[in-house]
């Protein structure tokens, strides 16, 4: 049997999610789930902590590395896993029937949150405005 337990209330039913399926830097050969558009400059797993705990979600990180992040940094390291649904098998929460839902929710919210939204230097704010910034640079060209 695959799974130790049938339980989808264990932890070792809860779905992972590493950052790298949500980095706007990443192409899908590396890692990325999500369409380049949805997804995030950099994320940190903290980042989709603090956001899945604030929908509500039952949530825990682990130190563990996605097999294709190259880059050993404390930055990179580290996935969250997420209680998709209770011991009767329905959903902890209707809106995120599927991991795709729990990773397009989360990319959406961590440019809102307020480490992100208070970063100081320009730098860093210019990238985070999203694709529509982007666009118009090439249409100046």
């Amino acid at each position: 049997m695959a799974h130790l337990t049938e339980n989808p209330a264990d932890k070792e039913r809860f779905i992972c999610l590493y950052p790298v399926y949500i980095n706007s830097k990443k192409t899908l050969a590396e890692g990325r789930r999500i369409p380049v558009e949805k997804a995030v400059e950099n994320p940190s797993c903290g980042e989709i902590r603090d956001v899945l705990t604030a929908a509500g979600m039952n949530v825990y990180m682990e130190n563990k590395m996605h097999p294709r992040e190259w880059n050993r940094d404390v930055q990179f390291r580290g996935r969250v896993r997420v209680q998709m649904k209770q011991t009767d098998g329905s959903l902890c929460q209707e809106k995120f029937s599927s991991r795709k839902d729990v990773m397009v929710y989360v990319a959406e919210m961590i440019p809102k949150l307020k480490t992100r939204t208070q970063k100081s230097g320009g730098g860093d704010s210019s990238s985070q405005q999203g694709e529509g910034g982007k666009k118009n640079k090439k249409k100046k060209k």
